[in-house]
């Protein structure tokens, strides 16, 4: 959640971030095509002094009510501090008349007039502060002025490769027609347990699943010192507005049914969620957690996409990184979590790149974000494998996670907050299966995965 004072202080800055998110409205002349045509992607600083120099004369819908709101809030509070201003100073003469045995009865009658009014207020105060919350709750985080600007994915700008994608001198095999070939991978009996767009593993490919989470696991605990945690796989309704999935998410999740309680769609909202509502110790950041859960979606809007094998699944596995840190260290971090996914890849030697999402790309909660993409011969690219995100205080906000230093004086402050996947181990699977195939359509490990494979060099069917 955006705070309500940054925005009326820079209405324009305001207006900045939301046109770079596509929130101005269609017929506003500051347009994406004259901001696309303003200047190279690569050069944010620039397009963003262009977008405030016009900013005054864009309309935003989402600014208007939210300017109405807070002012009939400000309104409110000034008018209930004065009536609680006259309550003190009434009841310090009444205190005062009482002690110098003087009648006091009139001031007592005209303190049920002033407390009538202070209630009164207050229940205004609170709707309004509710309907000001619903304005913010679905409002997006500003992007940070190095997230390249652009309308969606095709803006995305690479930053790095690793790796060359393997030259195969036979028609490669995609990842379903080889975990059928091998066994391994069952589709059918999946949907006739459930429906479409889940799976059964089973033998070498049970395996392969349970071995990628603990190498993951083992990697991120031993090499990059993150914590172990395993937590809840169902989170109630105010840990999923915490780190943004509702209100505006909503048709995405899994909710059981006659309860308030969520399927999780990512280990991030009850890893990020461990804090809310406390103060942390300012000597205790950055806090880095590593977590392993099944995660739970149900795809809303991506009918069609993807609708073969393992890519887009309603429930999968997942690694999930998470970080706890101070504003000042928040973009080391990012660059920070993103190596340490990025090492996985490295360590199981599957070509890869990193790209950088641009504005119409970036998720709601996020400020900035890396997507790590894997290549898949099958498909002759490279897909996504992890998103890396630095959110910066708005999940905290949203969850109300502080920090504060030892000195008496230091006042408390909001934790930014990071994560991201390391990583969807479906897909990790798939990559193995894809890039790792022979000719004879057996698998070989790598080999940083064979110890957690009992030593198993390949996979082939079994007789």
């Amino acid at each position: 959640m955006l705070d309500i004072r940054w925005i009326r202080a820079n209405p324009e800055l305001f207006k900045a971030a939301m046109i770079r998110r596509g929130e101005a409205s269609a017929d506003n002349p500051i347009n994406k095509k004259i901001l696309l045509e303003a200047g190279d992607p690569k050069e944010p600083e620039k397009i963003l002094e262009i977008l405030l120099e016009n900013a005054a004369d864009v309309y935003i819908e989402k600014l208007e009510p939210l300017e109405t709101l807070d002012a009939q809030r400000r309104d409110a509070i000034s008018k209930l501090e004065a009536q609680q201003a006259e309550r003190n100073t009434v009841n310090k003469e009444i205190g005062r008349r009482k002690a110098n045995n003087e009648p006091a009865e009139e001031l007592f009658a005209g303190m049920k007039e002033v407390g009538n009014k202070i209630k009164e207020l207050e229940k205004i105060v609170d709707e309004l502060d509710q309907a000001m919350n619903e304005k913010l709750l679905v409002i997006p985080n500003a992007p940070h002025h190095t997230t390249p600007l652009g309308c969606d994915e095709t803006a995305n700008l690479e930053v790095r490769k690793f790796g060359q994608p393997k030259n195969f001198e036979f028609a490669v095999k995609d990842h379903v027609d080889l975990g059928a070939d091998l066994g391994i991978l069952d589709f059918d009996r999946a949907a006739k347990l459930t429906g479409a767009r889940f799976s059964v593993l089973t033998g070498a490919g049970a395996r392969l699943e349970r071995a990628l989470i603990n190498f993951m696991l083992d990697v991120h605990t031993q090499r990059h010192g993150y914590r172990e945690i395993l937590p809840p796989f169902i989170v109630n309704a105010d840990s999923m507005r915490g780190t943004g999935q509702l209100p505006k998410f909503e048709q995405d999740l899994f909710k059981l049914q006659g309860y308030e309680y969520y399927l999780i769609p990512t280990a991030e909202v009850p890893v990020t969620n461990l804090y809310a509502g406390e103060i942390l110790k300012e000597s205790d950041l950055t806090i880095s957690y590593v977590a392993y859960t099944p995660c739970f979606r149900s795809e809303a809007g991506s009918y069609g996409r993807d609708t073969r094998g393992l890519i887009r699944q309603h429930q999968f596995d997942k690694v999930e990184l998470v970080k706890f840190c101070k504003p000042e260290d928040s973009y080391e971090e990012l660059e920070s979590l993103l190596d340490n996914a990025e090492e996985i890849l490295r360590l199981l030697q599957l070509p890869y790149r990193v790209v950088a999402l641009s504005t119409g790309d970036l998720g709601f909660s996020a400020s900035k974000t890396y997507d790590i993409e894997v290549w898949l011969p099958s498909q002759n690219c490279y897909r996504e494998i992890s998103s890396c995100s630095n959110f910066e205080d708005f999940q905290a906000r949203r969850a109300s996670i502080r920090f504060k230093g030892s000195d008496a004086k230091a006042k408390t402050a909001l934790v930014h907050t990071l994560n991201g996947s390391g990583l969807a181990v479906g897909r990790t699977w798939l990559a193995i299966l894809e890039n790792y195939q022979d000719e004879a359509g057996r698998i070989f490990i790598p080999e940083v995965l064979r110890p957690y494979m009992g030593g198993l060099t390949h996979i082939e069917r079994q007789k």
